[in-house]
């Protein structure tokens, strides 16, 4: 590794889905001190969706929708205002489809805030169609927001790591940490079942491939520290045979669960992985998705 200090990640600016549903007014309200810990504005978008109504409702229809939607937007200002009252808020009534109005609205260094039971409003879904496209398509980092909405803080945020490229977007879960003044837990999840049977087995024991899992997430952890020298970071490995389910319990103790997106095979079409999906629909707390090209964008040389 060059043993160069990377500089730190910059959080960008807070964008939020609102469609009315208790889900994303509590997910606005995250995104709210969310912005505020950052320093940033609050960007709250409604997708009305006019383009496509266009094509089969009339103009009372359209009048009444984009009535509706500003209505919404200003209802959710004023909620956020009541609770941050300092914190800079605008609106923007998207004539898009939710998916392509959030990724608009990101721009190419902002973050999309999300409700956990999608921006359709449909409460019986784990998460709505919007929300996985969102997770799975957009370029920049997004935040389902799970759990209680009164939840007590941990004073930790957690990151879901695997071996050393993921330095990347594991420097950003460091800088959500540092705003927070929390700490910071890296937790590798070890599957013994993934190297029964394999090459792996006959070159070398279990312990000593567990070891070598211990040591990679050590050093993931001594770069972390490099760059950010006051923060409390922790590592810890896990043996299962689940990571889903390793790290599903693991969020039910930290504010924030964040994890890097799966790059796509071939480069072609959208990919949450097996992991992040399971977080996504099931965890305690918060989920932050980190896309590849936008970790890519900050991770230092090694």
């Amino acid at each position: 590794m060059d043993s160069d200090i990377p500089a730190r990640p910059e959080l960008g600016n807070v964008v939020v889905g609102v469609d009315g549903s208790p889900s994303a007014k509590t997910a606005a309200l995250w995104a709210a001190a969310e912005a505020d810990r950052r320093g940033r504005p609050l960007h709250l978008v409604h997708a009305a969706d006019i383009d496509r109504r266009a094509v089969f409702a009339g103009a009372d229809s359209l009048q009444a929708v984009r009535e509706a939607g500003r209505d919404l937007l200003t209802d959710t200002a004023h909620a956020v205002h009541e609770r941050f009252p300092e914190l800079p808020v605008t609106r923007e009534l998207g004539r898009q489809e939710a998916v392509a109005c959030l990724r608009a609205a990101a721009g190419p260094r902002g973050t999309i805030v999300v409700g956990h039971r999608g921006l359709g409003g449909f409460g019986t879904l784990m998460l709505g169609s919007v929300g996985l496209g969102v997770a799975a398509r957009a370029d920049v980092p997004v935040i389902v927001v799970r759990g209680e909405g009164e939840r007590p803080e941990t004073g930790s945020v957690t990151a879901a790591v695997r071996d050393a490229a993921d330095l990347g977007w594991l420097l950003l879960a460091a800088a959500e940490a540092d705003a927070r003044k929390a700490a910071l837990r890296l937790v590798s999840v070890w599957n013994v079942l993934a190297h029964v049977g394999s090459v792996a087995t006959m070159l070398d024991d279990l312990d000593g491939i567990a070891r070598q899992r211990v040591l990679e997430t050590k050093e993931l952890a001594d770069r972390v520290r490099e760059v950010y020298p006051d923060l409390i970071v922790g590592h810890h490995v896990e043996t299962g045979t689940s990571a889903p389910g390793l790290l599903i319990e693991a969020s039910g103790r930290t504010d924030l669960l964040v994890t890097g997106r799966s790059r796509r095979p071939l480069g072609i079409g959208p990919s949450l992985g097996r992991v992040a999906h399971a977080l996504i629909h099931h965890a305690h707390c918060p989920v932050e998705i980190v896309p590849p090209a936008f970790a890519s964008a900050d991770a230092p040389d090694s």
